[in-house]
């Protein structure tokens, strides 16, 4: 009995015992829907967030997303705000300017050239991040046609959107910095507990701001109500797919499924914005998008910087006691 035990696994329907090859593909399986789900939630929020431009604008819904996100994190993190020391709020101080300044140039970004564009050119920062600390000359080759699709994608003339592609390329360098940020508040504090407290920053330096625009820019209860859904299918909903997807795949199919987001933004910007691509723009976020896939599949190991090449969001690079707790709330 003890030998079958090692190699199946009870059916979840309560049918004969699965193998381990079976059980093994359908964990894989439903990891890859989590993933999908997570990509395809993440930009239908940005795409609802962009539908309330017209009212309260990109640093409205930003201030929206800061609290909704704090408001998720805080209770399931619990982070502690005591004790920490120097060394250990510089990052987490540096996390929280990276959120506001990802996060907005992101938006600003979107109202002006639209969310397949910027998401795409947003995923140049971790391509950018994973290239630079590579040796193999197939990963700078990989770069090479990042930036041949950033030039096909832009078609330089004198109807560019110069201050949009420099937004996008600001939240590209924005979201590098956050994963650097991010892998060195990960080693100085457990957990959730660096990206929460800067989470938790965040929402406290934006809610001043949040009145002040709010005040200039009155809101309307259906504006307010997109910014919101904005937040929890960005934040909340990738959380936890995320999250339970990395306990089922690989660093390495995660990051290759990951960079398809920008193909889910592009979907998501047609349906909900009606928003639509040149075929200058769908060649150069093409390249773009398969110079992330190569350089993430071709790396065999779970390295870290691996597994932050496609990701936005925290949960994505920890598990632990933030991720055990998760768990638990969703039983």
């Amino acid at each position: 009995m003890k030998t079958v035990d090692a190699v199946t696994h009870h059916s979840p329907e309560g049918g004969p015992p699965l193998s381990a090859d079976t059980a093994t593909a359908r964990q894989r399986g439903t990891g890859m829907a989590m993933m999908l789900a997570s990509s395809a939630s993440n930009q239908a929020g940005a795409g609802l967030g962009a539908s309330a431009f017209p009212t309260i604008g990109p640093v409205g819904v930003v201030a929206v997303r800061q609290l909704v996100t704090a408001l998720v994190l805080t209770p399931i993190v619990r982070p502690r705000l005591r004790g920490l020391t120097r060394a250990q709020w510089l990052p987490i101080l540096g996390l929280v300017l990276v959120f506001s300044v990802m996060n907005l140039s992101l938006y600003a970004a979107i109202e002006r050239i639209g969310l397949g564009l910027a998401v795409t050119l947003e995923f140049l920062g971790p391509l950018t991040v994973a290239v630079a600390s590579s040796r193999r000359v197939r990963d700078l080759l990989c770069a090479l046609m990042a930036g041949v699709g950033v030039v096909v994608l832009a078609d330089p003339g004198p109807t560019t959107d110069i201050i949009g592609l420099s937004l996008g390329l600001v939240a590209a360098a924005a979201w590098a910095c956050y994963i650097l940020l991010n892998r060195t508040v990960g080693q100085r504090l457990p957990g959730l507990q660096g990206t929460a407290t800067a989470s938790l920053v965040a929402a406290a330096i934006w809610t001043p701001i949040a009145l002040v625009w709010f005040s200039l820019h009155p809101p309307t209860a259906a504006s307010i109500g997109l910014a919101v859904a904005c937040g929890l299918l960005s934040s909340m909903v990738p959380y936890v797919a995320d999250l339970m997807a990395l306990r089922r795949v690989t660093a390495t199919v995660f990051g290759t499924f990951t960079g398809i987001n920008p193909v889910w933004a592009a979907l998501a910007g047609w349906l909900l914005l009606q928003q639509t691509l040149h075929l200058n723009e769908w060649c150069g976020m093409a390249l773009i998008v398969v110079s992330n896939i190569l350089v993430t599949a071709g790396h065999r190991t779970s390295r870290p910087h691996i597994s932050a090449l496609a990701t936005s969001s925290a949960v994505r690079l920890s598990g632990g006691e933030a991720g055990d707790r998760l768990d638990d709330t969703l039983r």
